[in-house]
């Protein structure tokens, strides 16, 4: 043990016996001074290499070499959307998360790499694993049990590959359905995403962090990312745009989620995309440091989105003196060379420049390190630093599959049900169930699934609605399946529409109309006189003032994950329908972004029973 060590222990015993003697201290500010103690202890051994290689996370798929992580002692790995083991399955995800880790401790000072992944509704990149519904349809429920529900069983499905760390919950608050991740949104509601987003995190991390069937949640992105204006965007488009909002309509709308999950202990935060009155999330001081670190008194780490920082004006030297200083704790290089983005070993290079120029403080540099270290500590991670794969026969669990089911019912919301069309009788009906989503779990689970952007087809292992109808009804009842309507007869149609599935910038649009493959379904349909129940496969509320005319009976699916039995429940009666609308239904595109003052088609919070 060298003298470092020796003098860690003996300050920790003194603290001990100081606590224990005057009795002052609850046990959670015993752990929080031990682990105050041995972070010190560790930074003060750390050199300036060691510590910009823990304020460093690199996406595994851009690893040069695997010793890379020793040799630059990075702090952090991630798996962007699609950077899978090359065998997609949950036990192969544990091994190599191992076997990083095992690299991570080959390094001089030992301390083990935190791994971050965007599991947004289950443990999304693993084929296998339950695929619950995205936060648009889990606002929908208004019911904070199911979501911190589906936050803990996803928490143990990421926790059995080994990975600690989630970037979720989403606390966005948007009000323009242009938006590609308007269904990463709760709701447009402030104090709904509040309690969801809340309810989520103490899912996701529990109020203990040390807890190895749990993971570190990330409130994201802070902040006003929902908000932002068409057109100021990338492309021309939304994501990413310009918030010109006051401070104190920022502080009314977009901050109180935030705020909330700081008092309920989140680990992490991460920077969003867009600008605040032209000003770069990410460069922004005032945001990241006086307002989230000083004011609502953050004790976590603060991330980088991916490759975010080469979005703020300037070099990239001047980049990562601007985000450093501004309070970026870790920084989501990626080293995503071949997508034109920097390397990381240009990333660590311009940092330490910056560091001995004087650029960046020390102290900056030595606060950020420690936030991360803490948190490590305080995760148990220095204790518990592989996988338990004991824990793996929990990913895609028949009991989560049930509590995804829960979610996916109680998400559904009933719009139109003309004389009574709904609940389906089980028998004594000749059933045809039809278009494009009705036996497609990839559109039905929608982008984050499998890959980033998601994709069409049933790649992800689950129940779609034809089989879930296919199960619910009793037998010898006929369940004719076409995708496009024709070459069928039939007492009812039960007819699955909707987007295909997107991810963030590649989701945005200008006109939410419906596909017109999608609305010669339904024609076709009732040309036959065939009486339609329509499901909506969206990431937002689409623009239908024009067809729901026709339709009989209408139900908002949003995007529901794998298990199709939820829909089932709802359009048989097992369950009948208690979702309500978390964002208003706008008539025509000349509505968004969205205002109170609207005459909508549907109104925030409606949704009809049987």
């Amino acid at each position: 043990m060298n003298n470092m060590r020796l003098i860690y222990f003996k300050s920790v015993t003194v603290l001990l016996l100081i606590f224990n003697l005057f009795g002052c201290e609850s046990v959670e500010g015993k752990a929080d001074a031990t682990d105050i103690a041995f972070v010190d202890s560790l930074l003060k051994e750390m050199t300036v290499d060691e510590k910009i290689g823990q304020m460093t996370q690199v996406d595994r798929q851009f690893l040069n070499d695997i010793s890379d992580i020793s040799k630059y002692g990075f702090g952090s790995l991630l798996s962007g959307g699609g950077s899978t083991p090359k065998i997609n399955e949950p036990k192969a995800w544990a091994e190599m998360y191992d076997l990083y880790q095992r690299e991570a401790l080959q390094s001089r000072l030992k301390i083990p790499l935190l791994y971050g992944i965007d599991a947004v509704h289950g443990h999304n990149n693993v084929i296998g694993a339950t695929i619950f519904p995205h936060n648009i349809g889990l606002g929908a429920t208004r019911d904070a049990k199911i979501v911190e529900a589906v936050a803990k069983a996803t928490a143990l499905e990421i926790a059995a590959t080994g990975i600690d760390w989630d970037f979720a919950p989403c606390l966005t608050v948007p009000n323009d359905y242009r938006w590609g991740r308007t269904y990463e949104g709760f709701s447009e509601d402030t104090e709904l995403v509040t309690e969801l987003g809340n309810a989520a995190i103490l899912g996701y991390q529990s109020t203990n962090i040390n807890n190895p069937n749990r993971v570190l949640a990330c409130a994201k992105h802070f902040i006003g990312d929902g908000g932002t204006s068409f057109g100021t965007g990338l492309n021309g488009k939304i994501d990413r745009g310009n918030l010109a909002l006051s401070e104190e309509a920022l502080r009314k709308t977009h901050l109180p989620p935030f705020k909330k999950a700081v008092e309920s202990g989140v680990a992490t935060f991460m920077a969003a995309y867009n600008t605040w009155n032209d000003l770069k999330c990410h460069a922004n001081k005032y945001l990241l440091t006086d307002i989230l670190k000083e004011e609502l008194g953050f004790k976590g780490f603060v991330v980088s989105d991916w490759a975010a920082i080469e979005e703020i004006p300037g070099n990239y030297k001047a980049d990562i003196i601007t985000s450093i200083n501004a309070g970026i704790d870790m920084v989501m290089v990626p080293g995503a060379v071949k997508f034109g983005n920097e390397s990381y070993e240009k990333f660590m290079k311009l940092f330490k420049e910056s560091i001995e120029d004087g650029s960046i403080p020390m102290t900056r540099v030595n606060d950020a390190v420690k936030r991360i270290l803490l948190i490590k500590k305080q995760a148990g991670l220095f204790d518990r630093p592989f996988s338990d794969q004991q824990l793996l026969s929990h990913i895609g669990s028949q009991k989560h599959r049930e509590i995804a089911r829960e979610a996916v019912r109680k998400s559904m919301v009933l719009l139109k049900n003309n004389n009574n069309l709904l609940p389906l009788p089980k028998n004594g009906k000749k059933i045809i169930v039809a278009g494009r989503g009705a036996n497609n779990i990839g559109m039905q689970s929608g982008g984050w699934t499998i890959s980033w952007q998601g994709e069409m087809g049933n790649k992800a292992e689950g129940t779609s609605v034809l089989d879930a109808i296919k199960s619910a009804v009793d037998p010898g009842t006929s369940v004719q399946f076409t995708e496009d309507g024709k070459d069928v007869q039939g007492d009812v149609a039960v007819v699955v529409i909707g987007e295909e599935p997107y991810a963030e910038m590649e989701g945005d649009r200008e006109d939410l109309s419906l596909d017109k493959k999608d609305l010669d379904v339904i024609k076709t349909l009732k040309n036959k006189n065939i009486p339609v129940v329509v499901v909506l496969f969206s990431g937002r509320p689409m623009i239908i003032t024009d067809q729901i005319e026709q339709w009989d009976s209408f139900v908002a699916a949003w995007l529901p994950g794998t298990e199709g039995q939820g829909i089932s429940d709802v359009l048989f009666g097992d369950y009948n329908p208690t979702g309500k609308l978390s964002f208003s239904w706008p008539k025509s595109m000349d509505q968004l972004p969205i205002s109170k003052a609207d005459d909508y088609l549907f109104d925030f919070g409606y949704g009809l029973s049987y």
